[in-house]
């Protein structure tokens, strides 16, 4: 009988929503309208895309267009599976992104515990301004800038280690230091930025906990640890999953703009890996073929990172 009831109910309850909807909106129109620009951007610029999915199934010609290019199935991603170019730079990329992972994803949350912890508002907030300024400068620039700093000549690190009896090193031609100098740039750039989103969930804490801790006795470290990061916990989770989500991305206009062919050995990536194919060889296919690859895995990644969380931590996206 419940049941028939819920099933009956249904209807009901679809029209009941659809009513309360028209009437927010004749009530908030104006507020609805402002969405109208978003929608449209994207409409035109990611679902309208997405019918270009396609020339991943076909020996696409520029020429012929979408239309006339033949389609051939499953082709370029056997052709993807079974290259050995592809397994290198596939593997490439997952090392780099798990380096940054381990390495870059926790140094913001461990700046911004820091930020919290001062008192001194005017240092804080020059501290705050100067790490996220690096942010604000453009990959291009960024990597002018560490060009010049580690140059094997007369770059300023390497004019520093020679005055200390040291050989010098070539940063961005030695296989074995470039990733270093990949993970030290991005961290640079973009650790600062990071830590705001932390910083604003430190505002959703309660003060009330604090002061009560301060009651039972509790210590700087004991209320980090038991207040600070659980209250923390859900944005800290938050961000690792959507982090999940771009793990095949590995920071494709950072290396574009640092790598050479001297170091493709450890730092070709899928992105840049599409961008050689795509435009150079003009292999537009084959390299959509990747992208769909690329997006299915990081689409995945997601899901299971959600499903993962919400099955041992009883929290998650959605």
């Amino acid at each position: 009988m419940k049941s028939a009831t819920a099933t009956l109910d249904t209807p009901r309850a679809k029209r009941s929503y659809f009513s309360r909807l028209a009437a927010d909106v004749r009530r908030d129109w104006d507020l609805y309208l402002l969405l109208v620009p978003g929608i449209l951007f994207l409409l035109l610029f990611k679902y309208a895309p997405m019918y270009g999915i396609t020339i991943a199934f076909k020996d696409f010609n520029i020429f012929d267009g979408y239309g006339a290019s033949p389609w051939v199935g499953w082709k370029h991603f056997e052709k993807l599976f079974s290259s050995p170019d592809f397994l290198h730079v596939f593997k490439n990329t997952v090392i780099l992104s798990f380096l940054k992972i381990g390495i870059l994803f926790p140094l913001p949350i461990l700046i911004a515990l820091l930020l919290n912890e001062l008192r001194q508002m005017v240092f804080k907030r020059t501290v705050q301004t100067i790490i996220y300024l690096p942010h604000f400068l453009s990959w291009v620039i960024v990597s002018g800038l560490f060009i010049d700093l580690l140059s094997s000549n007369g770059g300023l690190v390497n004019k520093a280690l020679v005055m200390m009896g040291l050989e010098p090193i070539a940063f961005f031609m030695d296989n074995s230091v470039f990733r270093s100098v990949l993970i030290t740039s991005a961290g640079w750039k973009e650790t600062g930025w990071s830590t705001i989103v932390y910083l604003a969930a430190f505002a959703t804490i309660d003060p009330g906990l604090y002061e009560a801790a301060k009651i039972d006795g509790a210590g700087r470290l004991k209320q980090l640890w038991h207040i600070t990061l659980p209250g923390i916990a859900p944005i800290i989770l938050l961000m690792f999953i959507l982090r999940l989500g771009s793990i095949l991305e590995a920071g494709t206009e950072q290396i574009l703009v640092m790598y050479n062919p001297t170091v493709y050995k450890v730092a070709d990536v899928i992105g840049t890996y599409v961008y050689r194919m795509g435009l150079g060889n003009q292999d537009y296919s084959f390299t959509t073929a990747v992208g769909v690859f690329e997006s299915v895995i990081a689409f995945t990644l997601v899901l299971t990172g959600n499903a993962l969380s919400r099955k041992y931590l009883q929290r998650g996206i959605w």
